[in-house]
């Protein structure tokens, strides 16, 4: 039995209440007299979240989010799948289900996310309909090929009409789609999107029918620019990908009280982690009544969000931020079979004293990037980039197989000297590289081909890594530990002058060809707007 001021979000009230529960099912709620310290809330649902993105293994990212609050998530896999397939997400889902953390999955639509990059696995209407056929998979997971979907590619077709055989939902992923090609986005019956970036896009969308997904994660901080729209509709305040860094400082509370700060009420703002995305994926959870299953969060307040105790199915599971819990990460390794790689390996080549060349461009606190043109220098037939005006070499190196490494230009980084590398580069995670010379990358992409995946800082030859054994993607390691290599991580990456708070992070973004506006994949640069490769030297 549990007693508070409950908060029902249903009803939108608060009231002292006696909570009582059978097999972790609440089965009464009686409301009573007395004062109480704090509130009890439901528990809080991250309804569109990457687990691979915190670097840690699901049972390390369960001992990490269930102290702050989150009782449940709804993972989107699609990262591990494109790297080892149903292997593994047959690891993440046995992995998750040793923790009270209530995991439910998507099922990876995009494996590869195009036909225009080379990932370690390729999924097809058979394999969704394998996971979709599981209680634990509750959707179809976001629909990053949505130029396919709006083609109405037969491939996507099928994967679609499978989720809709199946009854399940279908979610999406359509940055600054509109007009007349949202409408035929939306008609195939996919139901939510996670990528507006403005409260006028999220209107349209919502219009449409969409279910808005807020994001507040680490590469992309969308809540305060959707704000106007927040307050005056439903949504869902999800993550998406976040680091563990800020995992240690909160998850879905810290979001709550920046949602409140920006002046949506405390209410509105616990629906979107609670009822609403219990009710569009048909979980039972999401409130504190009978028939719901027995999470409940203790908070100070509903300004801060702080949390005080945490239960699971009724079970105390977390007090004070500390979980009551053991872990036992599950292992894998993958390792990465490759020939080594030399710095003539990650030049680009060319005529002339000098050429204009397309740039990748970074915008602050988003995933989307600019498509800029500058005057490089030519110097020995091969193009170089330009520190002074902080343009360096980006480069994408295949993991599956050898490959010619494919190349261009990044501004935004900040880097004076030096090189970063990672295995962990969005959707097919082959190894991406940036740097201020060809000499460093090599050797930090031979660093991580040597240790089997992760994140690699060299300079002058010397590297520092933090090792990410499973999958290239995660570690097995406490939350503490790989936040401790990160931040060493990231010092060394300031000594260099690199300006972001979230280097690997935002680096791994730079391959994701759905997202406009530049990008680069494993088979060249490429053009999201028109779809379409693209040649660094402009003609």
């Amino acid at each position: 039995m549990i007693v508070g001021n409950l908060v029902d979000v249903r009803r939108k009230r608060v009231f002292p209440a006696r909570i009582s529960e059978r097999d972790g099912v609440i089965t009464r709620v009686e409301e009573m007299e007395g004062k109480f310290d704090g509130y009890l809330i439901p528990g809080l649902i991250d309804s569109h979240i990457h687990i691979e993105s915190s670097l840690l293994c699901p049972s390390r990212f369960a001992e990490v989010v269930v102290p702050h609050g989150t009782t449940a998530v709804v993972a989107a896999p699609h990262e591990i799948a494109n790297v080892l397939g149903l292997a593994g997400i047959e690891y993440i889902t046995r992995d998750s289900s040793t923790t009270p953390l209530r995991v439910y999955f998507t099922a990876p639509s995009c494996v590869p996310t195009t036909s225009l990059e080379t990932s370690g696995a390729t999924f097809g209407p058979a394999e969704i309909e394998l996971l979709l056929a599981r209680d634990d998979f509750v959707a179809l997971g976001e629909l990053t090929d949505y130029p396919g979907a709006i083609g109405r590619d037969p491939d996507v077709m099928a994967r679609i009409e499978v989720a809709r055989r199946l009854n399940k939902p279908i979610d999406g992923h359509a940055p600054l789609l509109s007009g007349a090609e949202l409408e035929k986005y939306v008609s195939l019956g996919i139901s939510t999107d996670h990528e507006c970036t403005s409260s006028e896009e999220a209107s349209e969308k919502a219009s449409m029918g969409m279910v808005i997904m807020v994001r507040q994660g680490s590469a992309s901080k969308d809540l305060e620019a959707l704000t106007p729209f927040a307050k005056d509709h439903e949504f869902l305040l999800v993550s998406d990908d976040v680091s563990v860094s800020e995992l240690i400082r909160g998850h879905l509370n810290r979001s709550l009280a920046k949602a409140v700060a920006l002046g949506i009420d405390p209410m509105h703002a616990l629906r979107a982690v609670t009822l609403n995305p219990a009710l569009h994926y048909n979980l039972p959870l999401g409130a504190i009544e009978p028939g719901k299953k027995a999470d409940l969060v203790k908070v100070k307040d509903l300004e801060s969000f702080d949390v005080d105790e945490v239960y699971v199915g009724g079970r105390l599971v977390a007090r004070g931020g500390v979980p009551l819990f053991a872990v036992r990460p599950k292992e894998m390794v993958n390792l990465l079979l490759l020939q080594r790689k030399v710095p003539s390996d990650f030049e680009i080549v060319a005529t002339g004293q000098s050429v204009n060349a397309r740039i990748i461009g970074l915008i602050k606190d988003e995933i989307i990037t600019d498509s800029l043109v500058s005057e490089l220098r030519v110097e020995n037939g091969k193009v170089m980039p330009d520190v002074e005006k902080d343009i360096l070499r980006v480069s994408v190196v295949n993991r599956y197989r050898d490959a010619p490494v494919s190349s261009a230009f990044v501004k935004g980084f900040g880097l004076r000297g030096g090189a970063i590398a990672s295995s962990v580069a969005h959707d097919s995670h082959n190894i991406i590289a940036v740097g201020a010379n060809s000499e460093d990358m090599a050797v930090a992409v031979n660093t991580l081909i040597q240790e089997g995946g992760g994140y690699c800082i060299c300079s002058e030859g010397r590297c520092s890594t933090l090792n990410l054994r499973v999958a290239g993607l995660m570690c097995t390691k406490p939350a503490s530990e790989v936040k401790r290599v990160l931040d060493g991580l990231f010092e060394r990456a300031r000594a260099l002058g690199c300006t972001l708070e979230g280097p690997f992070m935002t680096m791994s973004f730079l391959s994701l060809l759905v997202v406009p506006k530049l990008k680069l994949g494993d088979k060249g640069l490429f053009d999201v707007e028109g779809f379409r490769f693209t040649d660094v030297v402009v003609s």
